[in-house]
């Protein structure tokens, strides 16, 4: 066989490949759009149909869990005031977005009690012992997986338990979803109205047959409500923990003024809390959130931090890793020194607001970034708040001005 006999075969592959993709080529390619936007257009929305885009953007900014267990139908449009919903169990004493999200959420219980040694070991430790028995908990706190953690073990121990958000943002409506599936009197969903808010705390007050007699509370809306509409309930209130700074700051006004008839217990002030949690998980949260939000670069950024705190130091210390150049505003002098020891630009915020390119509030006071300085911000200039309240930026003002405008 000669060489050129060798070689005929692979020759004439390749040239029946050419002549298979040269056919290929002169045939003209149609992208086919119209099915998919009708895919798409099927599913109603509040605001009409809904786009492509804007299942994308669903699908990117919510939790991983929303994303698994998310079904695109216009029951998840509806409101879950307006929903009847029921458990396995038969029980309908809770108002969550889904309680088909229930077996995902139990996954995510389970995870978080793996971090959560302490409180699994009290369990252990009370060998189906109910050391809580008759107590009755209202609560009104942050739903994630961290804090069901907590609200099982309460009702491990005898308690009886119903719960509301204190963040209209922040409920993971799959932990919702499990707890209420266990029978917990759950009452939070991730983007609640401020009407829904206020009624979601008043029905987790107001149970059948049933009246608490402890409250556990994050920024003080729920002592505040109960205080205020339910007087009776108030007085019958055997003790109050509180663990975040804005709502032992609302308890101290309570108790200036001769209203706090209640043993209250400041859980912010523990050393555990300030320490670890107020230090430490704000470090890692502060990059989480921004990255999440913004995906900014850090490095060589202007940043000021007001408030130098437990907050404060463990947002200046992640800020300071990542290359940024960070001041501080403090009013009080120890923790300004304490500032400059490690480094930091203690400043007035007027000095330093036209040139920053980031502003955090971590003081749980009201009205520390004003109007004023909004107005004399450089463009692109980011704001966000560590602390617990809505109030110490004041976007009240900006959207006034808006509307006005």
């Amino acid at each position: 066989m000669s060489a050129a006999d060798a070689i005929a075969p692979d020759e004439a592959e390749a040239s029946n490949k050419f002549s298979f993709m040269a056919a290929v080529s002169k045939t003209p390619k149609k992208i086919q759009f119209a099915d998919d936007l009708q895919e798409f257009s099927k599913f109603p929305t509040k605001t009409g149909r809904r786009s492509l885009s804007r299942s994308i953007s669903q699908s990117s900014t919510d939790s991983y869990s929303s994303v698994a267990s998310y079904t695109d139908s216009s029951d998840d449009e509806m409101s879950p005031r307006d929903k009847q919903q029921t458990t396995s169990k038969g029980s309908s004493d809770f108002c969550v977005k889904n309680v088909k999200q229930a077996e995902f959420g139990r996954r995510e219980i389970e995870i978080a009690e793996q971090e959560m040694t302490a409180l699994i070991s009290l369990r252990k430790r009370a060998q189906g012992e109910k050391p809580l028995s008759g107590t009755r908990i209202v609560g009104c706190t942050h739903i994630t997986a961290q804090t069901g953690v907590l609200i099982e073990t309460l009702c491990a121990l005898g308690a009886q338990c119903r719960w509301s958000a204190c963040n209209i943002y922040s409920t993971q409506n799959e932990v919702a979803a499990a707890l209420a599936e266990t029978g917990v009197a759950v009452f939070a969903w991730k983007g609640e109205s401020e009407d829904d808010f206020w009624w979601c705390i008043d029905r987790s007050v107001n149970g059948d047959s049933w009246q608490p007699n402890m409250i556990l509370d994050d920024g003080g809306d729920l002592t505040h409500w109960v205080y205020k509409k339910y007087p009776n309930v108030y007085k019958k209130i055997r003790g109050i923990v509180e663990e975040s700074v804005t709502g032992v700051h609302r308890l101290y006004q309570l108790s200036k003024a001769g209203k706090l008839c209640v043993p209250a217990m400041n859980v912010n002030d523990s050393v555990t809390k300030q320490k670890f949690d107020n230090l430490y998980c704000c470090r890692e949260s502060i990059l989480d959130g921004l990255k999440r939000s913004t995906d900014v670069m850090f490095g060589g950024k202007q940043v000021v931090v007001c408030g130098y705190g437990e907050v404060g130091k463990g947002c200046c210390a992640a800020l300071k890793a990542l290359g940024a150049i960070v001041h501080i505003t403090e009013i009080d002098p120890i923790c300004a020194l304490q500032a400059c020891m490690e480094g930091f630009r203690v400043v007035k915020l007027n000095e330093v607001i036209r040139q920053v390119d980031l502003v955090i509030t971590c003081t749980g006071n009201k009205n520390v970034v004003m109007r004023e300085h909004l107005d004399r911000m450089k463009n692109g200039c980011i704001v966000c708040n560590m602390g617990h309240s809505n109030t110490e930026i004041d976007v009240v003002s900006t959207i006034l001005l808006l509307i006005v405008i």
